[in-house]
């Protein structure tokens, strides 16, 4: 989806915004996340260990898939205003997880424009709702209501 005019976004709530390419979630960017976070809890990062669970494998961190909306949002997935020279991360209004992103699996955003509103001359905030699939699965891993500020 280009992006749109910043009289016109207004009339787009409700619409579906696009879908972002595949991002492979492997036990490289599992352990990297486990790093940078310091959890290190053995259903992410202990193969062996995480045979002996209900998944079978290791397991992606919750708030790693997360991580990956903004880089979902690049490109033409997600809504974004013409001419806007930043946005930043204003925040989440509701996040659920729903299913695990086992190790290898992929995952992409659906993104859904729900809310606009001009904070002042110059913000926008955007409120998207973005639902993140699992290759191959029925259940996405999570449903979030975020929201983005954009300056033009």
């Amino acid at each position: 989806m280009p992006a749109i005019k910043a009289d016109e976004i207004a009339g787009r709530v409700g619409e579906a915004m696009g879908t972002s390419e595949w991002i492979e979630v492997d036990q490289e960017r599992i352990n990297q996340f486990a790093e940078c976070t310091g959890d290190h809890q053995f259903i992410h990062v202990n193969p062996d260990m995480a045979k002996m669970t209900p998944f079978g494998t290791t397991i992606a961190h919750g708030f790693l898939t997360l991580s990956l909306i903004p880089k979902m949002s690049y490109g033409d997935a997600a809504a974004s205003i013409a001419g806007a020279r930043m946005g930043v991360n204003y925040g989440l209004n509701k996040l659920r997880f729903i299913a695990p992103v086992k190790n290898g699996k992929k995952v992409r955003g659906h993104f859904k424009l729900t809310g606009y509103e001009e904070k002042s001359p110059g913000q926008h905030l955007l409120t998207q709702e973005v639902t993140v699939e699992i290759e191959g699965e029925d259940k996405p891993a999570l449903v979030a209501e975020t929201l983005t500020l954009l300056f033009t």
